[in-house]
């Protein structure tokens, strides 16, 4: 696993083999990050269930100016710690339960990445929390990697992307 592209394309990801994550395949992420583009530059980044940090890391090498990783799992952790070795970007990790940091959060991103393990119906009920608490900047995006998920939410929804399995839905605020 390795950022596909932008200013640390090729370098390797740890966590492909972490219970209980599963990294975005390479051709979803190509084409997610080739939707996102636009977007991307100077913007702020939340990888809510972060596992190796793939998509904030790709995020970051595609011209986003600030990231936060978060996961609650400490092997997770310790391999994003790993990850984000020799990246000399504003990057934060943070140990903690999604739920947690939603609720305490007290600042707002123009893209958060939701891609929690698909059997625990996570998306819905972290939206819930974002809007809440107004996590989200004006027409910043909801980015959603789901498997099954009957996902609630009132942004606009500017793509819906299938790929085999996998799913990816685009909200905008």
């Amino acid at each position: 696993m390795q950022i596909i592209s932008g200013k640390y394309k090729g370098k390797k990801l740890d966590g492909y083999n972490i219970k209980g994550t599963r990294p975005t395949m390479g051709r979803i992420k190509e084409s997610l990050f080739a939707m996102l583009n636009p977007y991307l530059d100077e913007s702020s980044c939340l990888d809510l269930f972060a596992g190796s940090g793939s998509l904030g890391l790709e995020a970051i090498s595609n011209g986003a100016k600030e990231l936060v990783l978060v996961d609650n799992n400490p092997i997770v952790i310790k391999t994003l710690k790993h990850n984000i070795q020799n990246i000399k970007e504003d990057i934060t990790i943070v140990k903690d339960d999604y739920i947690n940091y939603l609720k305490k959060c007290n600042k707002n991103f123009d893209i958060i990445f939701l891609d929690p393990p698909y059997d625990d119906n996570l998306i819905s009920k972290a939206i819930e929390l974002i809007i809440k608490n107004n996590l989200l900047k004006d027409n910043g995006l909801l980015v959603c990697e789901y498997e099954k998920e009957n996902i609630i939410c009132p942004y606009n929804l500017i793509k819906n992307k299938s790929y085999g399995g996998k799913n990816i839905k685009i909200f905008q605020k």
